[in-house]
């Protein structure tokens, strides 16, 4: 699990997003602070972290982690960064299986003000993400 845990870190840092394919199991699930349903299946999952990638930890983001949980197959990453002038606190929370392979990625965030936020940003990153995708 500590090799996932410092590819993830790489991830973040390289902003590599063929990390991802080596890292996320095919039948992980993506629970969004935003949105209600669990996302299922690594494609969605891959779509989701790199727009959250761009919207929380873009080009001038003072994103970082400041805790890290390790607990057997599973870790919790405490992040803080800063949105169009809103202070963002929240966690990662990731189960992984036998493998190493991520099964489970749940974000949650606080305040509501940064919820609020995060909700816009994201929205207007998938929808940027989904026509690249459709571009020849």
């Amino acid at each position: 699990m500590n090799a996932t845990l410092k590819n993830w870190h790489t991830f973040m840092e390289t902003r590599n997003p063929k990390i991802l394919d080596e890292l996320l199991a095919k039948e992980v699930t993506f629970y969004s602070p935003i949105v209600w349903t669990p996302q299922e299946g690594k494609q969605i999952t891959k779509l989701y972290l790199i727009a959250a990638l761009e919207v929380f930890g873009g080009k001038n983001s003072n994103f970082t982690y400041v805790r890290q949980v390790i607990d057997k197959n599973q870790f919790i990453l405490e992040f803080t960064t800063m949105i169009d002038g809103i202070t963002v606190n929240g966690v990662d929370m990731i189960e992984v299986n036998d493998d190493d392979k991520i099964i489970s990625f749940k974000v949650m965030v606080r305040p509501l003000k940064a919820i609020n936020k995060i909700h816009e940003k994201m929205g207007e990153m998938l929808e940027k993400l989904k026509l690249q995708k459709r571009k020849p």
